[in-house]
């Protein structure tokens, strides 16, 4: 297990943050949870809450702790699950501050949250080096916020870039396909109309995600973009159908309803090396 550090988390309150700042403190490690002002929260109450509007423009990053910490994970995201919001990219410029001003603070490590869309369309594995073609303004703001990181920040901090992919579990939160599958339930469907569920992708549980960006967070020896994967790519109807079994469902999938998108890869994941070596060393 790693030493104890003091761990701060943006977007604590958001999808993923629950999960990283849980998992931080499950490791032991004392955990200030970043969250919007007057929002309403469920957070750990292992966690130090701290209110503040990160990318709000002369954003004092000294007020969020008496010193600067030993880790910033930097989740904090807007509009996420629209990716092709404008937000994206006009709040690119309070992002890129926010981290720039961690580092001028004098933080001991800094990592920040991708996504597999910074990479556009690819077949087969992702890793470190496969160039970037980002199709979506998410996928375009966040390719934007890794290249001005490296090439501004690494030689100053050690910087990891944790990239995520397919993600599903705490499903009421989310805008998946599996959040909808729960809604239709609800509303008394049996049945949902489906594509024909081929492509193959990377999903990860969050809690497993959680677990997984604090380990690459708070150790040094493998630095820059890392995979948050599983490596192991499945079916969207394997995955979606042990969802139903899974969770007992009375729901059938309809197959053909909807035409597979052209645009989608058919089979894409993580290369999940170095994540696997990380977990592997702090015995997580």
């Amino acid at each position: 297990m790693n030493d104890v550090r003091r761990v701060l988390v943006t977007g604590a309150n958001g999808y993923v943050g629950r999960h990283v700042v849980t998992a931080a403190a499950d490791a032991g490690h004392q955990v200030i949870a970043v969250v919007r002002p007057g929002t309403k929260h469920e957070i750990d109450p292992r966690a130090t809450i701290a209110e503040a509007d990160i990318l709000a423009p002369g954003f004092d990053v000294t007020s969020l702790a008496d010193e600067a910490p030993d880790v910033v994970i930097h989740l904090a995201w807007t509009d996420g699950f629209r990716h092709n919001a404008s937000s994206h990219m006009l709040m690119l410029s309070g992002h890129f501050a926010f981290l720039e001003g961690v580092v001028d603070w004098g933080v001991g490590q800094l990592s920040v949250l991708g996504t597999m869309h910074e990479i556009g369309y690819w077949e087969g594995a992702i890793d470190a080096d496969t160039p970037t073609s980002p199709t979506t303004l998410y996928g375009i703001a966040k390719d934007a916020l890794r290249r001005a990181a490296f090439a501004t920040l690494a030689e100053r901090v050690p910087l990891t870039w944790l990239r995520c992919y397919y993600i599903y579990g705490d499903d009421r939160r989310n805008n998946s396909i599996f959040a909808r599958l729960l809604e239709a339930v609800d509303a008394g469907k049996t049945t949902f109309p489906f594509t024909t569920g081929k492509n193959r992708y990377d999903f990860i549980a969050v809690d497993e995600l959680g677990r997984q960006i604090v380990a690459a967070s708070t150790q040094t020896r493998v630095l820059g973009v890392i995979n948050c994967a599983t490596g192991e790519p499945m079916s969207l109807a394997e995955r979606v159908e042990g969802f139903i079994r899974e969770n007992g469902l009375p729901i059938a999938l309809e197959y053909g309803a909807f035409p597979d998108r052209p645009y989608d890869s058919p089979g894409v994941w993580g290369d999940a090396t170095d994540i696997r070596s990380i977990l592997g060393a702090s015995g997580a």
